[in-house]
């Protein structure tokens, strides 16, 4: 007998996972609250136990990541999730009195919001604690068992998480599948009960016409290029060294990283000098600083040096804001002159590269923004608040921050998600009890209702009141 190769042993395994995650939520389909808090809370203690051999494990993935990055980004974002989770999952979890119509007045109606069941993750490299653990959590939350589809590329970090979960749950209520799964097909083509994904918009339309096959609902965390818009007006230096730090946290290696910058034409050359300044000041020792993450692996690095490459033959002047360091360590590269023809315009950078587009007019950025994709955030700079809230209204992203970058996604008791192209559905908070629940509708007829008042034969002098009352008269000229 032929014995089967291992990716049909690894795609047997990920088909048995999801088998005994199914029977087992089928025998025990709705966990109480205490279950859920002491199911936070294992997960909370075992990312603080195991906080520094993450920090470690991530390092070795990237190649380098500074052990303070990496806790601040990748684990105190899970715990923070987690508190918050604690604090009010027992208002979440209440059924929610509802009214009825006039019609059914004296009879009960209620929203249950139940578990879904299995719930997979399939979480990126570039955060591969948080984007693993945050939905897990939320997930947890929600009374469902899952299943994490790991990184390839984050093989250490996959081995850490596998100990870690494996100590405080059966893989019948938590499993993890890394980089031994070849063909991450075979985990989206499993019948899930909720499919969350983060990564690019074009894996995420895979992902999603995977889950269709199923009629699995998704959750898709996408990308995008999402703009930092600088209005007039408003202190350029402190602009500049806000989107420097956005650019060079995790080497901009982050979905929600200002991708490009909209200044107005007369500030652009002050503004490129503040950013590098800036840059070089949070990295001392350039690329090579014991601060400053590297690229995640050869494949993207020259991705990104083929971004520059090609604009540079295209006519841009690229500014260096040191020389690149040991590895993958690239630094921070500014780039004025950018022409739409450009591949760093068209495709999401997702590194440390920033472009940066002149604009005559706030009508003309604003326009920049709205002709292209629906990015995952907006960066407003601006103290005119008129003309903030022009931005707003005109535009659309999966979130904003105003006068900063990224800080409204750390924050747990507001949605996060993206719109378009940048995904569909949120997480986080109350929204991600919800969207990884079941709203189910409990309707409950009194008694004595006089339902029978609507069953045929039709038009007894009720059912002609209430039509008169509700539809009026209809149109004899039609």
């Amino acid at each position: 007998m032929q014995r089967p190769s291992p990716a049909e042993s690894n795609a047997a395994h990920a088909q048995a996972l999801f088998a005994r995650q199914a029977k087992a939520y089928a025998g025990a389909p709705y966990p109480d609250a205490d279950q859920r808090r002491a199911d936070l809370k294992a997960l909370r203690q075992q990312v603080r136990r195991y906080q520094d051999r993450l920090a470690e494990a991530m390092s070795s993935d990237f190649g380098f990541r500074a052990e303070p990055e990496s806790k601040m980004l990748d684990l105190l974002g899970v715990v923070l999730e987690i508190n918050h989770a604690l604090s009010h999952l027992g208002r979440w979890m209440k059924p929610r009195r509802r009214r009825t119509e006039l019609l059914f007045l004296s009879n009960r109606l209620e929203v249950q919001y139940q578990p879904k069941g299995v719930v997979g993750v399939i979480a990126p490299w570039n955060f591969p604690v948080y984007l693993a653990l945050g939905p897990l959590a939320a997930a947890l939350a929600a009374g469902n068992r899952v299943m994490i589809k790991a990184s390839e590329f984050t093989p250490a970090t996959n081995a850490v998480m596998r100990t870690m979960l494996g100590e405080v749950f059966s893989t019948d209520q938590v499993a993890l599948i890394g980089e031994e799964l070849a063909d991450p097909n075979v985990f989206t083509a499993l019948p899930f009960n909720h499919l969350v994904f983060t990564g690019s918009p074009a894996v995420g339309r895979l992902v999603m016409r995977a889950a269709a096959e199923n009629l699995t609902p998704v959750t898709l965390e996408l990308g995008g290029k999402s703009p930092a818009l600088l209005m007039r007006g408003y202190p350029v230096a402190e602009a500049a060294r806000r989107i420097a730090h956005g650019k060079g946290t995790n080497a901009g290696q982050v979905c929600i990283a200002p991708d490009y910058a909209l200044v107005p034409r007369e500030s652009v050359d002050a503004f490129a000098a503040a950013v590098a300044a800036s840059w070089r000041g949070f990295y001392a020792d350039g690329a090579d600083s014991g601060d400053y993450t590297s690229v995640i692996n050869e494949r993207h690095h020259a991705r990104l040096l083929g971004l520059l490459d090609d604009a540079r033959a295209k006519g841009a002047h690229i500014i260096a804001c040191r020389q690149p360091g040991g590895g993958r360590k690239l630094p921070l590269h500014i780039v004025v002159g950018c022409t739409p023809d450009m591949a760093l315009m068209k495709e999401e950078i997702f590194g440390p590269i920033l472009p940066v587009v002149a604009y005559d007019a706030l009508e003309h950025a604003i326009h920049a923004i709205t002709s292209g994709p629906r990015p995952l955030a907006l960066y407003c700079f601006g103290h005119d608040e008129e003309a903030r809230r022009e931005v707003l209204r005109r535009t659309h992203s999966g979130g904003v921050s105003i006068n900063d970058w990224g800080w409204h996604a750390f924050n747990h008791d507001a949605p996060f998600g993206g719109v378009g192209n940048s995904g569909m559905g949120n997480y986080h908070g109350e929204e991600g009890f919800r969207e990884l629940s079941h709203a189910r509708t409990v309707f409950k007829r009194h008694r004595w209702f006089p339902i029978g008042l609507f069953y045929p034969p039709y038009g007894n002098v009720v059912q002609r009141l209430v039509l008169r009352l509700f539809l009026g008269k209809g149109d004899p000229a039609l």
